[in-house]
């Protein structure tokens, strides 16, 4: 394992998520949002708003997923990685989520509700740490991983 990625795993208290890689809830909001104010398909009461860090490291992927809610991913160390987005329609888009905006690498990354995506870092030898923010916030019951052919 990359040392730096050790460090950040052991100091952030990461744990592995259920879609690979690792991660640590840092933020939900107080304010919640009540279900006859959410979108259609949401049953129960959401954070406004909540936020994890995420780390890649080696050949870890995240893999395809899909929330009911918007999510941002925040660049924040390590090498660049891409995002691979299916939108509802069946198109396959790719975002490079890093500090190089010369090699069409961008510091932040929309994913839209329901859509399915994954990640995987570029340079398999190191490690990528991001962070997530999903708004309304994130629950489990709003996660989904893909089977084959589902997307």
């Amino acid at each position: 394992m990359n040392s730096q990625a050790e460090n950040y795993i052991n100091k952030l208290n990461l744990e592995p998520h259920p879609e690979g890689g690792y991660f640590k809830e840092v933020y939900h909001s107080d304010e919640m949002i009540l279900p006859g104010s959410l979108p259609s398909g949401f049953r129960n009461k959401r954070n406004l708003s909540t936020s994890i860090y995420f780390l890649l490291e080696g050949d870890q992927l995240s893999y395809f997923h899909r929330l009911k809610s918007d999510e941002i991913w925040h660049f924040y160390d390590g090498c660049s990685i891409l995002i691979f987005v299916i939108d509802n329609s069946g198109n396959l888009f790719e975002y490079k989520l890093g500090r190089n905006l010369e090699n069409n690498e961008k510091p932040q990354t929309l994913i839209k509700n329901n859509h399915w995506f994954a990640a995987e870092l570029i340079d398999k030898n190191y490690f990528c740490l991001v962070g997530c923010t999903v708004s309304p916030g994130f629950d489990f019951e709003d996660f989904e991983i893909a089977k084959e052919g589902s997307y």
